[in-house]
């Protein structure tokens, strides 16, 4: 039996942990951040508001069901490192193409299993999310520390332009896709690190969907004459992106309707002169009770993000309609003059419940307003 390639990671503070290597080799640095969701890990490996962080699974076995290229969110995976507590070996589902070893040999993710995930995810809820490295090269806490606090923090970071799209696109949805019939609607979503199932979620309702990068002026949105308006899911720090929310104040005078959301939602917020701050761990997994305030009802949700929008920053004419149970920070947005509003968190899970598909279906009323 082959002996197991030793691993290291090493926290900014100074932690580290020594386990076996699993998926490529090499070393890789990253915000350490943990996710809650028992599966879904394909679709979080490849969704790019991971970029920059390397991903901790508090659920203890990982990769039981293998990996298929149905469930991918995006073109390729963006976390730059994997942890877990076991990695399986049997990848036993039906839908399954490879192991999640392989899929992550194949993609150069260097991941670190046989550590104490439940010791990482406590110190990280203790201390805050922070730098951090893995390494199957450097076997020395302290020279790899170095390395880690050489990298870069995630706060003031922008990272919407390195996992965005080059060029323009049509979605094509695939051909096994349930479809109403077409409402005519024509949707242009930025591409800040979209998911997959945003657009598919559109294009079940009948949309047409245009995608454009990141950095496209809202003069060029216009110019396709859509008839609403998406802001995706994406990396890095809102604050570093006063160019893109100059464009998003541009759009909302347009008084085209507008849905954001997750870094969208927290960029809506900073067009409307609110502030964003960095939270401690942040929001990641498929748990995470939401309330609508508008209705009163509780959604369980799926959450992906580091930063939030300060309440206390937010104008008059701007509302909160959603919040998190747990902590109370804000979770939705509604402008109270213009068609424009925005959830926290992720509608389209992937993985995750499905509690708050309604916010698509909310987003086709106000285009037929």
């Amino acid at each position: 039996m082959k002996t197991a390639k030793k691993a290291l990671l090493v926290l900014e503070d100074g932690r580290a942990f020594f386990g076996n290597a699993f998926g490529a080799e090499g070393e890789t640095f990253g915000e350490m951040v943990f996710n809650t969701s028992m599966t879904g890990y394909q679709e979080i490996l490849t969704d790019p508001s991971y970029a920059g962080q390397i991903v901790c699974m508090t659920y203890p076995l990982i990769g039981n069901y293998g990996v298929n290229e149905m469930d991918v969110e995006s073109r390729r995976p963006w976390a730059e490192g994997f942890v877990v507590k076991e990695a399986s070996r049997i990848a036993s589902n039906w839908r399954s193409t490879e192991t999640l070893q392989s899929y992550l040999s194949r993609n150069n993710i260097v991941g670190i299993e046989d550590i104490d995930t439940r010791a990482l995810v406590r110190h990280i809820r203790d201390k805050g999310a922070m730098r951090s490295a893995i390494s199957t090269i450097e076997t020395d806490p302290k020279a790899l520390l170095a390395k880690v606090l050489a990298s870069p923090e995630m706060a003031k970071r922008e990272l919407a332009s390195e996992v965005t799209v080059e060029k323009t696109y049509i979605y094509e949805p695939e051909e096994s896709a349930i479809r109403i019939p077409q409402s005519a609607f024509h949707i242009v979503a930025y591409d800040f690190g979209v998911k997959t199932n945003s657009l598919r979620e559109f294009a079940k309702r009948g949309c047409r969907v245009t995608v454009v990068p990141a950095d496209t002026s809202a003069e060029e949105v216009l110019a396709l004459e859509p008839d609403g308006i998406f802001l995706s899911n994406g990396p890095g720090d809102p604050a570093a992106m006063s160019a893109v929310i100059d464009e998003i104040k541009k759009l909302a005078a347009s008084q085209k309707p507008m849905f954001g959301i997750c870094l969208g939602h927290q960029l809506i917020g900073q067009a409307f002169g609110g502030t964003t701050f960095k939270m401690k761990f942040g929001h990641r997994g498929g748990n995470q009770p939401i309330k609508d305030l508008t209705t009163g009802k509780v959604e369980i949700t799926s959450h992906n993000h580091g930063f939030a929008v300060d309440p206390e920053s937010l104008p008059a004419d701007v509302e909160v309609t959603h919040i998190n149970l747990n902590d109370n920070t804000v979770a939705g947005l509604r402008h109270k003059t213009l068609p424009v509003f925005s959830v926290q968190y992720h509608p389209e899970s992937a993985p995750g419940p499905h509690d708050s598909d309604y916010l698509f279906d909310r987003f086709i009323v106000l285009l037929s307003e």
